[in-house]
């Protein structure tokens, strides 16, 4: 008899046992899977799946998060594919559910993570291990973003991407861990992931900007950049992992919060 499943968008999949060939095609959902001991289950991975960075050499890759490949994953017969609604292709995941059972996930706060490794923990029978990853989550995120009681809330922008240059805002996942690291995203009345202006960042004034180290790899010559545009702020290259992953990469991420927020406490 076979069971059924609702993934994050309320879609429904039925399964006659516990998956044993999956496919992931979210690098923060691979590295969670490889953290619940999945590794003689996961058949299939992204290129952009580079922890754990044996995983990379070991698994059958099925392409990128948004361009796949179709006869790769038809080979590898899946009982299951994982993904995620913002990171994979909408047409995609049709074909795919036309063939397999897909799970998707969907996620923009942290309760919405907490709720995916609950989810995943029951449809691959790992509830304990996903029970213990929330738990520890949630112990190690009480003891940020708290600024002090006399503490300015610093203002941050955000940028992804360069040419053009586009930020983080409101009704995302990195928007979410901004203000768990303690601080005030200033692209707060803008929406998910738009393109801004350089002349909108000099008015906004930002206290911070931070670049991140993907999806784009800022590096020092953007640090520079920045620094002469903005020269009231300070502008720091940031792991973007850990401001945008929300698998089992979190649980390095409060402390490296809290380091960022030590670092310019003062400003």
């Amino acid at each position: 008899m076979k069971q059924k499943f609702v993934d994050q968008m309320g879609a429904e999949l039925f399964l006659a046992q516990t998956p044993k060939r999956i496919i992931s095609l979210v690098p923060s959902q691979t590295e969670l899977l490889a953290d619940w001991g999945l590794e003689e289950s996961v058949v299939g991975i992204t290129k952009f799946c580079i922890h754990p960075s044996s995983w990379l050499h070991s698994k059958t890759r099925v392409g990128g998060t948004k361009k796949l490949n179709f006869k790769v994953i038809a080979s590898l017969k899946p009982d299951l594919i994982i993904g995620n609604k913002e990171e994979n292709s909408k047409s995609d995941i049709e074909y795919l559910k036309a063939h397999y059972p897909v799970w998707m996930s969907d996620i923009n706060t942290l309760e919405d993570c907490y709720k995916m490794m609950q989810l995943l923990g029951e449809l691959l029978d790992c509830g304990d291990k996903a029970k213990n990853t929330v738990e520890n989550l949630k112990n190690s995120f009480s003891k940020t973003g708290n600024p002090g009681k006399n503490a300015k809330t610093l203002k941050v922008a955000y940028f992804i991407w360069q040419e053009p240059y586009m930020v983080a805002a409101a009704d995302t996942f990195i928007d979410e861990m901004i203000g768990k690291a303690g601080f005030e995203n200033v692209f707060e009345n803008y929406k998910r992931y738009p393109e801004i202006s350089l002349e909108l960042l000099q008015q906004l004034k930002p206290d911070l900007i931070f670049l991140s180290s993907e999806p784009f790899p800022f590096g020092e010559p953007q640090k520079q950049f920045f620094e002469k545009m903005c020269p009231w702020a300070k502008v720091e290259i940031v792991d973007g992992e850990l401001f945008s992953w929300y698998g089992s990469r979190l649980l390095k991420s409060a402390v490296y919060f809290e380091g960022l927020r030590q670092k310019f406490i003062k400003i």
